[in-house]
């Protein structure tokens, strides 16, 4: 039973990454538009401003629109199979819930008057896609697109013969939906105030936890990271009303960094909003793993040091410009667990502190989201250059905490491992093809024939084609879950495709393998014919 709420939430989780993955481009935009649209930098009605405007209202759809993007993305990625079956009938099933539940608030006399979301802003009811409906936000989204995912899996492959074949499949899964989703439709209109007078009460809770509550945000996001289930951590408070719900320019924000992004535009605000505190964990991925790399380079072996240093100080750049900390952490996640403990630790404090001094900043990422993000909100508005000094003080402390505990403890970090092997965060393909022929190195001739290569071998890893149930991916991991876990390999097989660390939770795999993920994702679907 445990194991199985365990595959659960890794399900859910991983399922959140589709359309999560697409936000922060989506934010930098914004932002972008935003600076072109502030009359404090260009004069109001000139070209700019008007480039500008145009792009902030056409990318702030996105952000507006939250719901609808989850319940598709999420259907999406928990389908076994016919993934854009799912994704077609998660968008009709959201649809229909909306204009079911307008109907069923009308014809029970449950309506409240409001002609926009703003005059409906706090009374519970919203307008969405011009329907006057339950106000569920995001969560909405989240629900549909776990029960349709359900469905689909449950009844794809269903076919009948003669006249009703053409009800078959995806067809007979909307037949089966529909009734549940208009269940789901009458019941919101009475239960989900309930939930809300919940979700209101766990927002209070936060707040009133003040700067401890910004301690465990910051230490749980960090520690759960081995699990894969720090995304449940911080995808409420940055997506939906548990983080902020604001009204902006007469439109309903819900989540902290919509929140924030939709402030950038705003001159008449002197201070971000408080729940910019739910945003700083971008705070050790930009500063604190300098400390850490550090560490390591100077605590490594004599011999060992210049090899130490050219695999860390890669895979340090990659934390600090776009965030990417995986192939860093799991080279001591797993070596030196007190160290893990200490970093996740440090992390939450150093975020608490940049809540108690008043930092409101936007930092999820490196220092490119970090500066696209901050630099046009300002510094009287984020006091973004503390944000910094208090990151410059990081890096000193990580350093001479990790290495008084490695020094101290003889912990086996990257460079001091017992032999003359020093761990390769991201070895060479051509490794791969020594060990599928034998030993004997090829050079590929092309980059997708290396690629294509490390699929097959990946998936070899896994116990196979028919071992594999479905492949999804987030910014930095391959999620696979298998059928038989006993045939997987352990973490050293899959080394020379460049993975950084191996995660197994039941039958849910997690191959880190940082910003290459992407590409190894299409080729592993390539190889697996699974191309939808």
């Amino acid at each position: 039973m445990k194991q199985k709420m365990m595959d659960a939430m890794q399900n859910f989780s991983k399922s959140l990454m589709g359309p999560v993955l697409f936000l922060p481009i989506a934010g930098m935009i914004q932002a972008l538009s935003s600076v072109m649209s502030n009359t404090t930098f260009v004069n109001e009605g000139g070209p700019i401003y008007i480039i500008g405007r145009f792009i902030n209202g056409g990318i702030g759809a996105i952000l507006g629109n939250l719901g609808i993007l989850f319940c598709v993305g999420i259907a999406m990625s928990m389908a076994k199979k016919r993934k854009a079956d799912a994704a077609f009938v998660a968008l009709v099933s959201y649809l229909v819930w909306l204009s079911a539940n307008s109907r069923w608030l009308s014809v029970a006399g449950m309506v409240i008057e409001g002609a926009t979301a703003g005059d409906l802003y706090g009374t519970g009811q919203t307008i969405c896609l011009g329907y006057h409906v339950t106000d569920m936000g995001v969560f909405l989204g989240m629900i549909l697109g776990v029960v349709v995912a359900l469905v689909h899996n449950r009844f794809i492959d269903t076919e009948f013969d003669g006249a009703f074949a053409l009800y078959g499949n995806s067809k007979f899964v909307f037949v089966v939906l529909l009734p549940v989703v208009l269940g789901i439709a009458v019941a919101a209109a009475y239960v989900w105030p309930v939930a809300a007078a919940g979700i209101n009460a766990l927002t209070g809770v936060m707040s009133g936890a003040g700067a401890f509550g910004v301690f465990l945000y910051g230490f749980l996001n960090r520690i759960l990271i081995p699990t894969g289930l720090h995304h449940l951590v911080w995808s409420p408070f940055l997506y939906s009303s548990i983080g902020d719900s604001m009204m902006v320019a007469g439109e309903q924000i819900v989540g902290a960094k919509p929140v924030f992004l939709a402030l950038l535009g705003d001159t008449s605000i002197s201070s971000m909003p408080e729940s910019a505190r739910f945003l700083t964990y971008g705070l050790m991925k930009t500063f604190g793993v300098i400390g850490v790399a550090a560490a390591f380079i100077v605590t490594a072996k004599k011999e060992k040091k210049s090899a130490t240093r050219a695999q860390i100080i890669p895979a340090t750049l990659t934390a600090c410009l776009v965030g990417t900390t995986e192939p860093l952490e799991f080279t001591f996640l797993f070596a030196a667990p007190v160290l893990w403990v200490v970093y996740s630790v440090l992390d939450g404090l150093f975020q608490m502190l940049v809540y108690i001094i008043g930092v409101r900043v936007c930092a999820t990422n490196g220092i490119i989201d970090f500066l696209v993000l901050n630099l046009p909100a300002g510094v009287a508005r984020t006091q973004w250059p503390v944000y910094v000094l208090v990151g410059l003080a990081e890096i000193v402390v990580m350093f001479f905490v990790f290495k008084f505990l490695i020094e101290k403890m003889n912990l086996k970090t990257p460079g001091r491992e017992d032999g003359q092997e020093v761990v390769d965060l991201q070895a060479n393909a051509a490794a791969v093809k020594q060990q599928i022929s034998g030993g004997v190195a090829q050079t590929a001739s092309k980059k997708e024939d290396a690629l294509a290569e490390q699929a097959a071998y990946v998936i070899e890893g896994l116990g196979g084609a028919a071992n594999i149930e479905n492949v999804e991916n987030c910014m930095t991991r391959l999620r696979v879950q298998v059928t038989d876990i006993s045939a997987v390999k352990d973490k050293e097989w899959f080394k020379p495709t460049g993975a950084a660390g191996l995660v197994i939770k039941g039958n849910n795999i997690q191959i880190i393998y940082g910003p290459k993920v992407m590409k190894m994702r299409a080729a592993v679907d390539h190889a697996l014919g699974r191309n939808e």
